[in-house]
């Protein structure tokens, strides 16, 4: 499992540029159950996404075809996770 941070780079402001490309790709993430949770790092400064279901090569060539990724409009960072314990309410995850 991975905790993807979007972070806004210097080219912030054209985030609008490219802000349809970008929910469509994020609808499609969600469309191929790769992405479980997507949101706004606050106070705007990215978004974060939650992403299972994959390697981290195939996680890394995804991002890249983010808009925001792919014409520096985001920063990102991975992080991975192996869940070992949760709250019932998340034990999907830890299976």
């Amino acid at each position: 499992m991975f905790v993807v941070s979007l972070s806004f780079s210097a080219n912030k402001a054209r985030a609008p540029d490219f802000m349809e490309g970008h929910n469509a790709w994020i609808a499609r993430g969600f469309a191929d159950g790769v992405f479980l949770l997507t949101g706004n790092l606050q106070p705007a400064a990215g978004g974060a996404i939650v992403a299972d279901g994959l390697s981290r090569a195939e996680l890394e060539a995804r991002l890249k075809q983010d808009p925001f990724v792919a014409e520096d409009v985001v920063r990102v960072d991975i992080v991975e996770i192996t869940p070992r314990r949760t709250d019932p309410r998340l034990a999907f995850l830890a299976a």
